[in-house]
Protein backbone atom coordinates (compact mmCIF):
# COMPACT_ATOMS: atom_id res chain seq x y z
CA UNK A 1 0.00 0.00 0.00
CA UNK A 2 1.86 3.51 -1.05
CA UNK A 3 1.29 6.37 1.18
CA UNK A 4 -1.89 7.78 -0.71
CA UNK A 5 -3.88 4.96 -0.14
CA UNK A 6 -2.81 4.83 3.72
CA UNK A 7 -4.13 8.54 3.87
CA UNK A 8 -7.36 7.52 1.99
CA UNK A 9 -8.01 4.69 4.44
CA UNK A 10 -7.59 6.82 7.11
CA UNK A 11 -9.63 9.33 5.75
CA UNK A 12 -12.61 7.08 5.20
CA UNK A 13 -11.82 5.43 8.79
CA UNK A 14 -12.23 8.92 10.27
CA UNK A 15 -15.67 10.02 8.14
CA UNK A 16 -16.94 5.98 8.91
CA UNK A 17 -16.52 6.03 12.57
CA UNK A 18 -17.26 9.68 13.03
CA UNK A 19 -20.73 8.68 10.73
CA UNK A 20 -21.29 5.48 12.80
CA UNK A 21 -20.95 7.25 16.31
CA UNK A 22 -23.47 9.77 14.90
CA UNK A 23 -26.21 6.72 14.64
CA UNK A 24 -25.57 5.56 18.01
CA UNK A 25 -27.87 7.10 21.09
CA UNK A 26 -25.91 8.67 23.67
CA UNK A 27 -22.37 9.81 24.59
CA UNK A 28 -19.78 6.80 23.73
CA UNK A 29 -16.66 6.39 25.75
CA UNK A 30 -14.73 5.18 22.94
CA UNK A 31 -11.81 7.16 21.90
CA UNK A 32 -10.86 9.08 18.74
CA UNK A 33 -7.55 6.41 17.56
CA UNK A 34 -10.73 3.70 18.18
CA UNK A 35 -13.08 4.94 16.32
CA UNK A 36 -10.58 5.36 13.43
CA UNK A 37 -9.60 1.87 13.57
CA UNK A 38 -13.27 0.91 13.69
CA UNK A 39 -14.21 2.79 10.56
CA UNK A 40 -11.59 1.62 8.87
CA UNK A 41 -12.08 -2.06 9.37
CA UNK A 42 -16.14 -0.86 8.73
CA UNK A 43 -15.15 0.25 5.83
CA UNK A 44 -13.17 -2.86 4.48
CA UNK A 45 -15.59 -5.35 5.82
CA UNK A 46 -18.83 -2.83 3.88
CA UNK A 47 -17.37 -2.95 0.73
CA UNK A 48 -16.32 -6.07 0.50
CA UNK A 49 -20.00 -6.86 1.15
CA UNK A 50 -21.30 -5.07 -1.34
CA UNK A 51 -18.96 -6.36 -3.85
CA UNK A 52 -20.30 -9.71 -2.81
CA UNK A 53 -23.79 -8.15 -2.91
CA UNK A 54 -23.50 -6.81 -5.76
CA UNK A 55 -24.08 -3.18 -5.19
CA UNK A 56 -20.51 -2.18 -5.06
CA UNK A 57 -20.04 -0.13 -8.36
CA UNK A 58 -22.93 1.45 -9.62
CA UNK A 59 -23.76 4.46 -11.28
CA UNK A 60 -23.09 8.07 -8.83
CA UNK A 61 -22.38 7.53 -5.68
CA UNK A 62 -22.19 3.64 -3.85
CA UNK A 63 -25.24 5.10 -1.22
CA UNK A 64 -25.65 1.25 0.12
CA UNK A 65 -22.29 0.73 0.26
CA UNK A 66 -21.88 3.64 2.55
CA UNK A 67 -24.87 2.49 4.68
CA UNK A 68 -23.73 -0.80 5.09
CA UNK A 69 -20.14 0.60 6.15
CA UNK A 70 -21.68 3.50 8.53
CA UNK A 71 -23.88 0.10 9.97
CA UNK A 72 -21.04 -1.67 10.21
CA UNK A 73 -19.32 1.17 11.98
CA UNK A 74 -22.33 1.87 14.57
CA UNK A 75 -21.58 -1.97 15.14
CA UNK A 76 -18.42 -1.89 16.12
CA UNK A 77 -18.32 1.08 18.27
CA UNK A 78 -20.97 -0.03 19.87
CA UNK A 79 -19.69 -3.54 20.55
CA UNK A 80 -16.43 -2.01 21.50
CA UNK A 81 -17.82 0.51 24.41
CA UNK A 82 -19.80 -2.55 25.72
CA UNK A 83 -16.70 -4.74 25.78
CA UNK A 84 -14.50 -1.93 27.30
CA UNK A 85 -17.79 -0.99 29.92
CA UNK A 86 -17.34 -4.76 31.16
CA UNK A 87 -19.28 -5.20 34.14
CA UNK A 88 -19.80 -1.36 35.30
CA UNK A 89 -23.30 -0.49 35.48
CA UNK A 90 -24.27 2.61 33.21
CA UNK A 91 -26.62 4.88 34.94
Amino acid sequence: MDISGLISALVVGIVIGALGRLVLPGRQQVGVVWTIVVGIAAALIGSGIAGAVGVADTKGFDWIELIIQVALAAVGVGALERARAGGRVRR
